[in-house]
């Protein structure tokens, strides 16, 4: 078993055997601090060799083509393809061996899949995107029940750590006035912690997707991840999920 393998975290979800996830951690690859090990962002200032390498052995640790992204706090979906970097913060394919993948450093990543093992996507959602309908918007593109839909929720910023202003929950309110009860106040006057998974599940419940999983797995205060909140200067980890081409 190789180093990578063993750094890797697998979701805990009943996707049946054609589906494929993983989700990277900071050991495995080789970059220098302060991006160690196995940052996969090409954005944040790291050695760009030491960027593709780590991605090279991602590939190759599963045969996978990763469609990677330019992730821009938005709600468009693109068709994952591995020869072309959309601007886009979800991706969805029907095609076996490419892997739909998003990058995080406190922001929600979000997978999907159909219980048939058909379809799969996987969606950023940091606060804006959750609030602007990334979530609703990669079920658009998926075009399936809301039954036949199964979601894994990935390491985010927990709620113990989520601080946010007021204009937060109003965006969610206004939309899902149950989304009040996923803030708490915080201990900053005009301060909330906001439980970002409770908001992904509040939204997902409201388009009748029921079977969702995960969540509970802090960025900030867990050191297996890359968080922006707890380093600023650092990397991104990797949430892929894609059909098994075999």
């Amino acid at each position: 078993m190789s180093d990578l393998t063993q750094a890797l975290l697998f979701p805990d979800w009943p996707a049946p055997a054609s589906v494929r996830a993983c989700v990277t951690t900071r050991q495995g690859g080789v970059s220098l601090p302060p991006y160690e090990t196995f940052n996969l962002g090409d954005h944040v200032g790291d050695d760009p060799a030491a960027v593709a390498e780590n991605r090279r052995r991602l590939s190759e640790q599963f045969t996978i083509q990763p469609a990677w992204l330019k992730q821009v706090h938005g709600r468009v979906v693109a068709d994952a393809d591995p020869t072309v970097v959309a601007e886009a913060d979800a991706s969805w394919t029907r095609q076996p061996g490419i892997a739909c993948t998003v990058m995080t450093a406190d922001c929600l990543p979000a997978l999907f899949c159909d219980r048939a093992g058909t379809r799969v996507a996987a969606a950023h959602a940091g606060w804006r995107g959750l609030a602007g309908g990334v979530l609703e918007a990669t079920l658009d593109r998926l075009a399936l029940p809301p039954e036949e839909v199964l979601v894994w929720l990935g390491p985010a910023i927990g709620p113990q750590a989520f601080e946010v202003g007021l204009e937060v929950r109003d965006a969610f309110t206004a939309v899902h006035p149950q989304a009040a009860r996923a803030f708490v106040d915080g201990e900053r006057p005009g301060k909330l912690l906001a439980d970002i998974y409770e908001l992904a599940r509040i939204r997902l419940a409201a388009r009748g997707v029921t079977a969702v999983y995960g969540g509970g797995l802090c960025t900030v205060s867990d050191a297996r991840f890359f968080s922006y909140r707890r380093t600023p200067q650092g990397g991104r980890f990797a949430s892929l999920v894609w059909l098994d081409p075999r």
